[in-house]
């Protein structure tokens, strides 16, 4: 009897070994900052993407008559280009099938030659500036509104909504930034809007009392900033202390965050904040509302901006994978490119440069400390 309880016991266990082997392992890449100044941003898009590799295998997920695991490989770039780039390359040595983001578009474009030189394909729910998308690498996927949009969406309600005449623009130098901030000058002049004053900082600096003092001596109606939510914050509260309560402040995606209220430390300038983000808001996306539940339950008081993103950005490599029956990028990249996805943010298709269709940008205000959309 008890040999027999031996000789079943080791079945099954072989069974299990079977199964084990008979399951690949398909890695899919992540990378944001997930330390420093942003890493609340870069935790939120971890958080996305992991969020929908452990459905996906709860699920269980079959490619090609084969059974598989999904697995997440995790990278920081901490914002910085070189350990961009730095990461790109890991992936790539490790073999992922496929990589979700990065976050900044000064990573993201130096990374997007390293996945295309190793055929990876990369999608990112965040980056926004237009050039990530111009050397026409078949490996480069967005499934978000770019900074065209956003700069152009901004400057449209100030001059047309708000009939602001006079701006001053303020970029942090980051791809991003710049990209935002020339697009925003370059339609609100469209406009009729005259750009009294033009200053520069960083995307580390936390003091701009010399630029906002410049700024002030100009008078304008608004200021526009291209730049993220660590310089934003302290900026309103130091706009405040110069009695500027009643300047506009504009951004696009980068400050558009429900960190930047805690960054503002209760400032009133708060309130003058209009930002745009690439889509529709949550409560407009197709299932937004019930996913952020969900992803309130799993991450509390972690949401941010772009999980939503990197969740449908994670789905959407692996509905690739599975109509071309192969996690080869070789494979399955040509139908990544005709995808017709039903994500949580929208319904996501693409033009032959990657770039996605028909994307929406949301407009938000700020009401008592509260992201609230004004479309």
């Amino acid at each position: 009897m008890q040999l027999k309880l031996k000789l079943t016991v080791a079945a099954a266990i072989a069974a299990v070994a079977g199964m084990a082997a008979a399951q690949e392992v398909v890695k899919i890449g992540h990378v944001a900052p997930v330390s420093g100044a942003q890493a609340h941003y870069g935790k939120d898009n971890e958080n996305g993407s992991r969020m929908a590799i452990e459905e996906l295998n709860a699920q269980g997920v079959t490619i090609g008559g084969k059974k598989v695991k999904l697995e997440l490989l995790a990278e920081d770039d901490a914002a910085d280009p070189k350990q961009g780039t730095a990461a790109a390359q890991k992936l790539c040595d490790a073999k992922v099938a496929g990589v979700v983001g990065h976050l900044n578009s000064g990573t993201t474009i130096p990374a997007s030659k390293v996945y295309n030189d190793c055929g990876i394909p990369h999608v990112t729910g965040a980056a926004t500036n237009p050039n990530l998308t111009k050397p026409g690498y078949k490996t480069t996927f967005r499934i978000i509104a770019n900074d065209n949009a956003l700069g152009s969406g901004l400057a449209v309600y100030a001059a047309e909504t708000l009939k602001l005449k006079t701006v001053a623009i303020v970029d942090d130098r980051t791809a991003y930034g710049q990209g935002v901030a020339n697009v925003f000058k370059r339609v609100a002049a469209e406009k009729g809007m005259k750009v009294v004053d033009e200053q520069f900082t960083t995307d580390k600096a936390t003091d701009f009392m010399a630029i906002l003092t410049a700024i002030k001596a100009k008078n304008p109606d608004a200021i526009f900033f291209g730049g993220m939510d660590p310089q934003a914050g302290p900026m309103l509260r130091q706009m405040e202390q110069l009695g500027m309560a009643n300047v506009k402040y504009f951004g696009g995606d980068g400050v558009c965050t429900t960190e930047i209220a805690k960054l503002a430390a209760g400032a009133k300038t708060l309130g003058n904040v209009v930002c745009a983000e690439g889509g529709a808001s949550l409560a407009k996306m197709p299932g937004g509302t019930a996913w952020k539940a969900k992803y309130d339950a799993k991450y509390p008081n972690q949401f941010q901006v772009y999980s939503p993103y990197t969740y449908d950005a994670t789905m959407l490599l692996v509905d690739a994978m599975k109509r071309a029956g192969s996690w080869d990028p070789k494979v399955y990249i040509p139908e990544l490119l005709k995808s017709n996805y039903k994500g949580v943010t929208a319904n996501i298709a693409f033009e032959p440069n990657g770039e996605m269709k028909n994307p929406a940008i949301t407009l938000y205000v700020y009401k008592d400390g509260k992201k609230t959309p004004l479309n």
